[in-house]
């Protein structure tokens, strides 16, 4: 009887299931948990230099910045509005990850961000708000996908009716 033991996955591993888990979803808006706790962005860059994926990361202090290159941002992107402008008129595939959003959300940003999630353009455009505090999720409910980088724990096979089942 050949029997393995479930491993837990690298942080590349890790990095590259959500990274596909964000790519699959069926919405342009995503509101990813756990991203903090797992050190998705530390996990994400290696990653991004190595496949060259366009993955981009904003947070108020740099603004938004290819994940490839840490020290590199828009000019003047600090500005969530700018950011969510420059993401809107975008024609090029692009994972915007965002990260610690300003609270409470202005209005300008908020309307921003329904454009970008009911965008219909022909190139994958995500918008991922990493850990939102529940006050935005509970805002964009209609237009939101959640996912979570908690990975589910592993499934032990049973044995029902004969037959090893998952």
């Amino acid at each position: 009887m050949n029997t393995s033991i479930a491993t837990p996955a690298s942080p590349a591993q890790a990095g590259n299931d959500i990274l596909e888990r964000i790519l699959a979803a069926r919405g342009n808006l995503i509101a990813l948990d756990g991203g903090e706790e797992v050190g998705l962005v530390g996990q994400l860059r290696p990653l991004i230099r190595r496949s060259g994926q366009a993955v981009y990361l904003w947070n108020p202090e740099l603004g938004l910045g290819n994940l490839r290159e840490e020290h590199v941002a828009l000019p003047g992107s600090q500005r969530l509005n700018i950011a969510l402008r420059y993401m809107l008129q975008s024609n090029h595939f692009g994972v915007y990850l965002l990260q610690r959003l300003p609270l409470p959300l202005p209005m300008a940003d908020a309307t921003l961000l329904r454009q970008l999630a009911r965008a219909t353009t022909g190139h994958v455009r995500r918008v991922v708000l990493l850990d939102p505090p529940e006050s935005v999720v509970s805002s964009f409910n209609d237009v939101l996908v959640r996912l979570s980088c908690q990975s589910k724990p592993a499934q032990r096979p049973r044995l029902r009716d004969g037959r090893w089942m998952l």
